[in-house]
């Protein structure tokens, strides 16, 4: 019975500081699990309130908080198991050149992905407005994390990747209030000008789309080889645009047949020269 009661005495005395001191780490460690994982909570939830506060896409919220969340709880991850002694060096090196290859590998898609976040933060369009990029312009359909989708006038449907989009020029139609409209006409030189410039005011003028502020204006734009050009420059609300200038060009044909004036054909003086033996 003694050498039992011995045994478990030299059995404690090697042990508890073991215990003491591990399950102290490890104690530890879950208390900062607990903690972390608390927090990395709040971050997310304030970055998605941030994120709601100033508008951002919601195509955004769900993928960002996601991202966040997951990279943060791997880093807690490692820092917990570094707290209990495992050694996490080579864990991140190996995590680092994954990571490396993925990135090699998914290169492309990587560039769309961060061009489809610069486009839903920055917002240089968004869904409805009418845009011209890439070569193609159409109506912003959807607006995803690698691809923005485009409905043409024609109702074509167009995927263009992110990647490029936001690498490019981007012309946006709808984003600003009011447009101008330029109608641009030929007359014959012997037409008076200053009648035909009458008329396409009074056209402008008559038009309740048409802006007054600027008010419309007619400029002689050139002297060309056939005739005289002329620029009917006014001002409409963004919706309106089509509208006004399909009417008024349409309107600006019949004004001109009604009153005489002449939108000449294009024409070519050919000299013949004959030469003798």
């Amino acid at each position: 019975m003694d050498d039992l009661i011995t045994q478990v005495e030299q059995l404690q005395d090697a042990w508890l500081p073991l215990i003491l001191q591990y399950g102290s780490q490890l104690l530890l460690a879950l208390l900062t699990l607990l903690v972390g994982w608390w927090i990395i909570g709040r971050i997310t939830g304030r970055a998605l309130a941030l994120m709601e506060k100033r508008n951002i896409d919601r195509t955004l919220h769900g993928f960002v908080g996601n991202l966040l969340g997951m990279g943060l709880k791997v880093l807690l991850l490692i820092s917990v198991a570094g707290m209990v002694g495992v050694q996490t060096t080579s864990f991140i090196a190996v995590l680092g050149a994954a990571g490396l290859a993925i990135g090699l590998a998914l290169q492309g898609s990587l560039a769309n992905f961060a061009g489809g976040v610069l486009i839903l933060f920055l917002r240089p369009f968004k869904a409805g407005e009418y845009i011209e990029a890439q070569g193609v312009a159409g109506t912003v359909d959807t607006i995803s994390i690698f691809h923005t989708v485009l409905k043409t006038p024609d109702n074509k449907t167009v995927i263009v990747p992110n990647g490029s989009l936001s690498n490019g020029n981007i012309v946006n139609y709808s984003r600003q209030p009011t447009r101008r409209v330029d109608i641009n006409l030929g007359i014959d030189y012997g037409d008076d000008v200053k009648q035909a410039r009458s008329l396409l005011l009074a056209l402008a003028q008559a038009d309740s789309r048409v802006l007054k502020d600027p008010e419309p204006v007619v400029w002689l734009a050139s002297l060309g080889d056939n005739s005289v050009n002329l620029s009917l420059r006014m001002w409409a609300r963004t919706e309106d645009f089509w509208g006004v200038f399909w009417d008024i060009q349409e309107q600006a044909k019949e004004s001109f047949d009604a009153n005489g004036i002449t939108i000449p054909f294009p024409q070519r003086t050919v000299h013949l020269v004959q030469h003798q033996d």
